[in-house]
């Protein structure tokens, strides 16, 4: 490996891609050995399974040709004029905005929140009072069809936003916000068209009574506000403010949508302690403690409009809003009590956590492959699929009810609590005679945020039959499994809630002569372990319970059920966040390597890629034209190869300057920054022309730059915007132990160097990127060298 290849022209380049790209596509690889193929394991799009291959993915529904970020600080002499020069004034200014833009994604956010919640109640609300009366006047036919009518046209509007002006905005956007903040790009994901299009549609698709929740969504709206705020608004619609530009990169902006996903999480959950975990839990894959701080400000300004809203709403200013709470679903009014005798259950509640959360991660990638055959086929395809669903969705929701049996009111209850004809309340009369009630159409014939109160309601251990409760969970289990996939914004978190929830009180159910434990409170458990079991979050989900319930004593038994079904999930499938990233190919780096990338070196990692095209420190500008054509890298070694004045015998040694990035090159190319002859600038002549945070904007666009052939002749210094100080590892070093180091400092390129340095050595092997470190990839690039150094299998999803 000490003895290097040098540097091929362009046109050898693009050769030996495409013979290694041809060769990588066979199915034979390396003397007849086939390549282990595991349909599930593979994402939705076909594509080239090279490292060094283009790579697109799906954003949203919208297929996205995706690139990484650049995270790392770029040192080059721009970037140190600007430290040098930064006054302990501007220093201040820097800072104070940052904390200015904390405290706008926390306001926006909450007022976002507050709007959706506001229409939500009243469109949904508005819509079970027209069809109660229906029910009232006994026409039932003509109460199906309204429901089945304004469900069918509110997920038309929603599905028809997402279709023809934002597929980025359809689904829960969390899978894409975890890649971005992993290092990956995801484009068109965080902009105005986005954000408007979720909203609306997030509004749309719950008041249409769809299995489905606001709350992550709620996270794509927080995160594309701090986008937006971070860029200093959008160019596009000639939205741009001067004095936020200074935001505009990628490690700050990095930061800001930490904040807005957190923020997302607050606002949905009223839970602002539990927002900071998630993002420290779940999304963020980089963090600190001056992050947690700017973040946690972000829930207080969240929770502060929240409970200003509600309060303001309260006196029946909000239409059918004004019965709100801060605690969404309060069940500190039961008291908790509980023996040695009571754990039985509470492990067997987390033990079916933990299986039925895998069995849900697995029919759910399923369907989600069988969606994507369905949407394929075009945009009407997409529609039908979400009308469909909706149509089956109202039709079993109005239904249903009239299956079960009317259940008499309890005499301790008053006419006005049992037996109601609202939109709200335990005891909903639906069809059922004065004094009576129907169980089942108190759960399917409210808001989903309703349903939750209804099924984790204490002290009504005769509220809910057993039947009516086997039909809700089998109802719901097959909805939420239909549901999630079709193109309107979608979340998952309520979906599993009431599903886990009914599971659970069907646990209390058939163990309320055994145990002290409220049913209600069993529902609370079952949803927690659900979650834990299909999402693999435990202290998250555990603080964002006790928030949402209010009810400290169910602090140990809650940490029980979500270690136990956070254990059994992990003994079989990956969560349903992973997954999705898998399915989606976003090229996310998990923070534990593979034991067998221990046995691979990056230099061997580096003999499998194509040859590396670097440049001079002062290079012909139709040589960073023929570059910038004929490749798709984002960074290029700078070299230089003048002799070294040190050397005594005179011997032409070669010197790696640093690494340039194509944004750069691009910047140099628009500004037509050029000289007529070979020599260096001088430092004036660049601060003259160019400013570090110009060169943090990302500019890819080389088709409108335009180039005489006189300029052409003409040459380019490198040297001033060349980062000196590359991350490098030698070529000995582990691909398990590199990956570790390109995941924890959020790098976008690691240059191999050779071991040994002299005379006819090139002094950079190869550059590695996230690809090229992911252990899929390299398991398809190299099996034959996995399986001679006797490799472990590694965890995969298991196949269909």
């Amino acid at each position: 490996m000490s003895e290097t290849r040098e540097p091929l022209s362009l046109k050898q380049t693009s050769t030996r891609r495409m013979e290694l790209e041809d060769h990588q596509n066979g199915e034979v690889v390396a003397g007849g050995t086939e390549i282990e193929c595991n349909s599930l394991h593979q994402p939705l799009l076909k594509r080239n399974t090279t490292v060094s291959a283009s790579h697109i993915a799906l954003v949203g529904a919208r297929v996205s040709r995706i690139e990484s970020l650049d995270y790392e600080i770029n040192e080059n002499e721009l970037f140190k004029q600007d430290c040098r020069t930064r006054s302990g004034k501007q220093v201040l200014q820097y800072v104070l905005l940052k904390w200015k833009l904390a405290f706008l994604i926390g306001l926006l956010t909450g007022l976002i929140a507050t709007l959706i919640n506001l229409a939500i109640e009243n469109i949904a609300g508005y819509k079970l009072l027209m069809i109660s009366n229906y029910i009232k006047q006994e026409r039932y036919m003509m109460g199906l069809v309204m429901l089945t009518g304004i469900n069918f046209l509110l997920t038309l509007s929603a599905t028809l936003l997402v279709v023809f002006f934002a597929p980025t905005a359809a689904g829960p956007g969390i899978p894409e916000i975890k890649a971005y903040l992993n290092g990956v790009d995801t484009p068109n994901m965080y902009g105005v068209t986005t954000l408007l299009v979720k909203i609306i549609g997030s509004i749309g698709a719950v008041s249409a009574g769809l299995d489905l929740g606001k709350e992550e969504p709620l996270v794509h709206i927080g995160a594309c506000i701090a986008s937006l705020l971070g860029q200093g608004g959008n160019e596009k619609y000639h939205i741009k403010w001067r004095w936020l530009r200074l935001m505009n990169n990628d490690r700050d902006m990095r930061d800001l949508i930490t904040c807005g996903a957190s923020s997302g999480v607050c606002a949905a959950f009223r839970a602002p302690i539990g927002g900071v975990l998630f993002a420290l839990e779940e999304v963020a894959s980089w963090w600190r403690s001056a992050l947690l701080w700017r973040t946690f400000f972000s829930m207080a300004v969240v929770v502060m409009i929240l409970r200003a809203f509600i309060e303001y709403c309260s006196s029946g200013k909000c239409g059918l809003f004004g019965n709100d709470v801060l605690i969404m679903f309060d069940v500190s009014n039961v008291s908790v009590s509980y023996h040695i005798m009571d754990l039985i259950p509470v492990i067997l509640i987390g033990l079916m956590g933990g299986v039925l959360g895998s069995i849900y991660n697995y029919a759910l990638q399923i369907v989600l492959r069988l969606y994507n055959l369905i949407n394929e086929k075009g945009k009407l395809a997409k529609i039908v699929l979400s009308l469909t669903v909706s149509v089956f969705t109202s039709v079993c929701m109005y239904s249903l009810p009239f299956l079960v049996n009317c259940t008499k009111c309890n005499p301790s209850l008053s006419n006005a609590v049992c037996s109601t004809r609202g939109r709200k309340g335990n005891f909903k009369r639906f069809n059922c005679p004065e004094g009576y009630y129907n169980d089942l159409a108190s759960l399917l014939f409210s808001t989903n945020d309703d349903a939750v109160r209804n099924i984790f309601s204490t002290n009504t251990p005769a509220e809910f039959s057993l039947t009516s409760l086997l039909i809700y969970f089998t109802l719901y289990s097959i909805l939420g499994l239909f549901t999630f996939g079709i193109a309107v914004p979608s979340g998952l978190f309520l979906p599993i809630i009431l599903i886990g929830s009914s599971y659970g009180r069907l646990l209390g159910f058939a163990m309320k002569r055994y145990t002290n434990i409220d049913e209600g409170l069993y529902a609370v458990l079952g949803a927690a372990s659900l979650m834990s079991g299909s999402m693999r979050m435990t202290v998250t989900i555990c603080v964002i319970f006790l928030e949402l319930t209010n009810n400290l004593l169910l602090l140990p038994i809650t940490m029980l059920v979500l270690l136990i079904s956070k254990t059994v999930g992990d003994c079989f499938i990956p969560s349903i966040y992973e997954i999705q990233l898998q399915l989606k190919g976003l090229p996310f780096l998990d923070s534990n390597p593979e034991p067998w990338m221990r046995n691979i070196t990056v230099g061997d990692l580096a003999e499998v890629k194509p040859p590396i095209v670097s440049l001079h420190g002062v290079e012909k500008v139709s040589r960073i034209v023929d570059v910038l054509k004929n490749t798709t890298h984002n960074g290029f070694p700078v070299i230089n190869d003048d002799p070294m004045p040190q050397n005594p015998h005179n011997t032409k040694l070669t010197e790696l300057h640093g690494l340039i990035l194509r944004t750069h090159l691009i910047a140099m190319l628009k500004k037509k920054w050029f000289l007529p002859e070979v020599r260096q600038a001088e430092e004036s002549e660049v601060r003259e022309r160019f400013t570090w945070a110009e060169l943090a904007e990302r500019d890819t666009n080389l088709e409108q730059i335009a180039i005489s052939k006189l300029e052409m002749e003409m040459y380019v210094d490198l040297q001033p915007f060349t980062n000196r100080t590359p991350y490098t590892v030698v070529e000995d070093m582990s691909a398990a132990k590199a990956m570790v180091l390109f995941r924890q400092v959020a790098l976008r390129h690691l240059l191999v160097v050779p071991k040994y340095h002299g005379s006819g050595i090139h002094p950079v092997i190869g550059i590695l990127t996230r690809q090229d470190l992911r252990a899929h990839n390299i398991q398809s690039i190299v099996p034959t060298m996995l399986k001679s150094r006797g490799r472990e299998k590694q965890r995969q999803i298991p196949p269909i």
